[in-house]
């Protein structure tokens, strides 16, 4: 029983350590394009002798591209405290599977003593007998 319950706390961490890894990589892509829209603004500019009505165009593009930023920002919020209570969450399985390999190991270390045990008492009988036999 104990051993189905470690092998299913494995399983469920190794789960959310994918999530995990999903969760990342969603963030890693957002912050991926917060920098290319921040690089996009950065470099967006007008012809050096162009029209007056450029540098409006100009203005309302990088007003769009800071509202997209923005976005992509709230975006990373709410993907970064899923992340947090994701590793909560694994080391909450950790912890528990820890407990119970602690448990399997002290049910191995018993199983091998009442071996030893039964072996001790086999040789003892063993050599009472040839003891007495003599």
């Amino acid at each position: 029983m104990i051993d189905k319950l470690y092998n299913l706390k494995k399983t469920q961490a190794d789960q959310k350590f994918m999530q995990k890894a999903q969760l990342q990589s969603k963030l890693n892509h957002i912050e991926a394009e917060i920098m290319l829209t921040e690089n996009q603004m950065n470099s967006a500019g007008v012809q050096q002798f162009g029209a007056i009505s450029d540098f409006a165009v100009l203005a309302m593009h990088k007003n769009t591209m800071k509202e997209h930023i923005k976005e992509l920002q709230n975006q990373r919020t709410p993907v970064l405290k899923q992340i947090e209570i994701v590793v909560e969450e694994i080391i909450e399985l950790q912890k528990e599977t820890e407990q119970y390999e602690y448990m399997l190991d002290e049910l191995k270390q018993e199983k091998q003593m009442k071996i030893l045990k039964a072996e001790m008492e086999a040789s003892e009988e063993y050599m009472q007998s040839k003891y007495i036999s003599r």
